[in-house]
Parts: structure tokens; C-alpha cells; sequence
């Protein structure tokens, strides 16, 4: 059964967008990340003994580990639970992020982190339970809203490059970057002019096979899939260039006489790639590889880039301009199916 048709005129009136809750939450992500990071530590770590090793739990773990692990002095894991590892003793530091509504088995880590003599940095509001476990001489709680994951993660990020534990992180340089994509993606700029925009209306044509280039990219992509999948209501996946080569050399080519307002097919592939410029060098090559197949199956290619390969930004700065394009594509998507 076919789903919803996408309808681009539903992405014209300005007026409508701008009520649009989704987009109004993605034109506040640059104030959120700003609003956490000047969030003040309650027990505020100071520089000193590195510790053996550091642990992170909670929503956005896996973007601290992208951050930490090529610059972390010392071993570095994200854990995914459900119970504390058995090595996380006084010598080592655990990181926390989450809310109100995290589950029980990370409130038990943190406060079994604590019993244990373990430094810890926790991101949560300050009334959560959370943040009520993880009490103890050696927390520093950094009382974040819970709204933005994300959020949170740059704040912690930032506090960790402090201490010389994790590359420089400028919070007000990762908000600037979310406020240019929420400029540049403004529901009051047409689509001719409007890249989240042009690239929902591309993505709707199929299922999104997304692929990142860098490390922070290929999380990009991740989140990006979910948002898709969310928004359509249909299959998008995020996965390595050697298995997305595989479904593009399974999709059979195009025929160029079909009609398709009198046949009806199978959606097929549009292949989304971020960053493509970036690709390291022992990458070299997957874009076009992906490229090739993908012209030779009729697959239409689409692309965010992060920006100027020359401008020095941060790879958080990065990720954020990835991600934020990404999302307001995916609210597009949504608001174009009329969902």
C-alpha cells in the first residue's frame, strides 16, 4: 500500500512553517547549547592526576567517545550497560549524561560509581534521581535541562577539554554553527534557496541510504536515519560504505520507459553522502565507489557538507552543521508528507 505523496507547496507558506514545532525546536538548538554550557559545576574538578581510565554512560555517550577517543590520554569507553563494569574504582572517572526519565540500570551505575570512590561528572538537572545517586565528595554535577542530549554532550565536552582530558571544545562556536544552519534553513527562505529544503524533496523519492565519511560524520548519519525513519515513517539506513555498496549493486537499473504514474514499483534508494570532501585517506575512494554504483542503478545521489574543507572548524562544529542540515531535511520530509 503506497504511503502519503510528498506535496513541496505544503513547504511554501512562511507563515505556517514558523508555527511548526519541529522547526521551532531546531531553530533553538544553538541557544540550548549556550544555555549548557553556561550551566555552573557544582564541584567543579580541577586539574590533576589524570585518572586510569574514563567511562561514559547515557544518551549521547557514543558522540563523547567519537570526540575523546582519537586525543584522550588515557583509555577511554563508552559503556552501554546495564551494569558497571568491574575495573571502575577510585582511580578512574565515569561520566554521566541523562534526565528525569533515565532508566534504572544507569541510576544504579551512578550510584554504584559512587559507593565505589569514583570520580564522576554527571549532566542532569539538578532534582532528577540521577543526579540524587550520584552524590558524593568526588561528583561534579553539571545541572543541564534535559530537552537537548546533544546539549548536554557539548557542555561535558567542553568541561573535559578543560581538564586536558579531551580536545578544545568552544561551546559558542558549536551554537554559532547550529544558528547558521537554522539561518540557512529557514522556513522563510524558499526552497530554490533553502537546502534542507531541495534535499527533502530529493530524499523523498526513496528509501535514504546515509553514509559519513569521518568518524563524527558516520554518527551524523546514524542520527540522521532515525530522523527520517521518524518523520516518513519508512526505511532509512545509516551503515559502513562496504554494506551500502552491497544494496546498491542489489538494486536492479532503472528502465527508462517506465511510466511511473501508471506503474506502480517498489520505492528505491537515494543515497545521501555527508562530508564526501572529508573522506580520510584510508577511506579513499568509498564516495566514489558509492557514486558509480549508484549512477549505474539510477539512484539519485544527495549530499551536506559541513562546510569549507579549508575553514578550521572543530569537528564538534562539524558535526552539529551535519546533523542540524539532516534534521531540518527530515522535518521538511515530514511536513511535505503531511505528516
Amino acid at each position: 500500500m503506497p504511503g502519503p505523496s510528498f506535496d513541496d507547496a505544503r513547504l511554501e507558506s512562511a507563515d505556517q512553517l514558523l508555527r511548526d514545532d519541529r522547526l521551532r525546536y531546531l531553530a533553538e538548538t544553538g541557544a540550548r547549547i549556550r544555555k549548557a554550557s553556561l550551566s555552573v559545576p557544582v564541584g567543579h574538578l580541577e586539574r590533576g592526576e589524570r585518572p586510569r581510565g574514563i567511562l561514559v554512560l547515557g544518551s549521547e555517550s557514543r558522540l563523547v567517545r567519537a570526540v575523546l577517543e582519537p586525543a584522550c590520554p588515557v583509555p577511554f569507553m563508552a559503556w552501554p550497560g546495564p551494569t558497571l563494569p568491574a575495573w571502575v574504582g577510585p582511580l578512574d572517572l565515569v561520566i554521566v549524561l541523562g534526565g528525569h526519565e533515565a532508566p534504572a540500570w544507569e541510576v544504579q551505575c551512578a550510584h554504584e560509581a559512587a559507593r565505589r570512590g569514583a570520580q564522576l561528572i554527571v549532566a542532569a538537572p539538578e532534582d532528577s534521581q540521577l543526579a540524587a545517586a550520584a552524590q558524593s565528595h568526588d561528583t561534579t554535577l553539571l545541572p543541564c535541562a534535559e530537552s537537548d542530549a546533544m546539549a548536554s554532550a557539548v557542555a561535558v565536552l567542553a568541561l573535559l577539554g578543560d581538564l586536558d582530558l579531551g580536545p578544545r571544545v568552544l561551546p559558542d562556536h558549536v551554537a554559532d554553527a547550529a544558528d547558521l544552519v537554522a539561518e540557512s534553513c529557514s522556513p522563510a527562505r524558499d526552497m530554490s534557496e533553502n537546502r534542507a529544503k531541495d534535499l527533502a524533496a530529493g530524499l523523498a523519492e526513496g528509501l535514504p541510504l546515509v553514509w559519513g565519511a569521518t568518524v563524527l560524520a558516520a554518527r551524523a548519519s546514524r542520527r540522521i536515519a532515525e530522523a527520517l525513519r521518524r518523520a516518513s515513517g519508512q526505511l532509512a539506513l545509516a551503515a559502513d560504505a562496504d554494506e551500502l555498496e552491497a544494496v546498491l549493486r542489489a538494486v536492479p537499473p532503472r528502465d527508462l520507459f517506465e511510466d511511473p504514474f501508471e506503474t506502480q514499483s517498489d520505492p528505491r534508494p537515494v543515497l545521501l553522502l555527508l562530508d564526501e570532501a572529508k573522506v580520510p585517506e584510508r577511506l579513499a575512494g568509498a564516495a566514489d565507489r558509492l557514486e558509480r554504483l549508484a549512477e549505474a542503478a539510477g539512484v539519485r545521489t544527495c549530499r551536506i557538507s559541513s562546510g569549507d574543507t579549508n575553514l578550521e572548524n572543530s569537528d564538534v562544529e562539524s558535526y552539529v552543521t551535519l546533523l542540524q542540515h539532516g534534521r531540518y531535511a527530515a522535518a521538511y520530509l515530514g511536513i511535505g508528507l503531511g505528516k
